[in-house]
């Protein structure tokens, strides 16, 4: 059965008029159009709708139905239609963003509620996890974007500088080396040290950054988890080095921080983006606001700066 959305138009409004002169009026149609829709309508359906004379136009039972059934069918495709644009619009749907733990508990927060503040009918999916898996929720479409560190560059994917922040010393309260103004790498690696675990970006920078130093890093016990290790430091049990966007993870203890030198050591964080696939309408409006607070040099915690915009590497 081959009925036109523009046949349901010409219907409905001949019988909320009542009147094919009035519809073709209110439709900007010629009367002789709206017949032959009505008329094609009729046709299709197998069933008489109008009654029609000289001066009236009446409806039948099945015409009545029918209208009932026309409006309907209307209002859903005028709703669709708003829904659709309101997609294309970046105003509706969803974004799936992939990401590491400190920044989906650090850095977006605030830029997840200015968006959904503009975009209440937008829904936010962060997949937080480790470097690798964050890469591949990317390059395999699990993800419309990811903002992380990388590596390595691999296929599929362009970064933008975002954000960098500097490793620090973080060590018990009274611990001799919270004495300094700063802390070298070699000193930190004399005493325990308590690692990130094997598989996380952070411990591939401080493995590299002693190394660096001339030191071979063997920590006296590690944990996947930051907050883990900031409990441990605080409990007197060694000494660590973090990331300063870390930090508010680590949770409340008695920690010192102190810059880590010899080699400062910077880890440097890109909005991660496909290359060959396009970015939903919702992705781009969210990496507009998170531009917007870049551009007003929005604060950050300390020892996090942003980057200049622009593709890297």
């Amino acid at each position: 059965m081959d009925v036109t959305l523009r046949q349901l138009t010409a219907y409905a409004a001949v019988a909320r008029a009542v009147s094919f002169t009035a519809a073709a009026a209110e439709l900007h149609v010629s009367q002789s159009s709206l017949s032959r829709a009505v008329a094609d309508l009729e046709r299709t359906l197998g069933m008489r709708l109008l009654e029609r004379d000289t001066r009236n136009v009446r409806l039948t039972p099945a015409g009545a139905e029918a209208l009932r059934i026309a409006d309907q069918i209307l209002s859903a495709h005028r709703a669709g239609l708003a829904q659709l644009g309101r997609y294309g619009a970046g105003e509706r749907g969803a974004v799936a963003l992939a990401t590491l733990p400190s920044v989906a508990a650090v850095l977006l927060p605030p830029v997840i509620s200015a968006f959904r503040a503009r975009r209440p009918e937008m829904t936010v999916r962060l997949l937080d996890g480790l470097e690798r898996s964050v890469l591949d929720r990317v390059v395999d479409g699990d993800a419309d974007f990811a903002v992380s560190t990388v590596a390595r560059r691999a296929p599929g994917i362009t970064l933008r500088p975002l954000v960098r922040d500097r490793f620090d010393a973080v060590l018990p309260e009274h611990h001799p080396l919270a004495e300094r103004a700063e802390v070298t790498w070699e000193e930190l690696g004399r005493e325990p040290f308590l690692a990130v675990g094997t598989d996380s970006s952070v411990r591939r920078m401080t493995d590299a950054a002693f190394a660096q130093a001339g030191m071979e890093a063997n920590p006296a016990a590690e944990a996947s988890n930051v907050a883990t290790v900031g409990g441990l430091v605080a409990a007197g049990l060694g000494v660590s080095a973090l990331p300063a966007l870390v930090h508010p993870l680590v949770g409340p203890g008695r920690l010192v921080r102190r810059p880590l030198v010899g080699p400062v050591v910077e880890r440097r964080l890109y909005v991660v983006l496909p290359t060959r696939r396009t970015l939903p309408p919702g992705a781009r409006r969210f990496l507009e606001q998170l531009e917007e607070f870049r551009s007003a040099a929005d604060a950050l915690p300390a020892g996090v700066v942003w980057e200049e915009a622009g593709e890297d590497r």
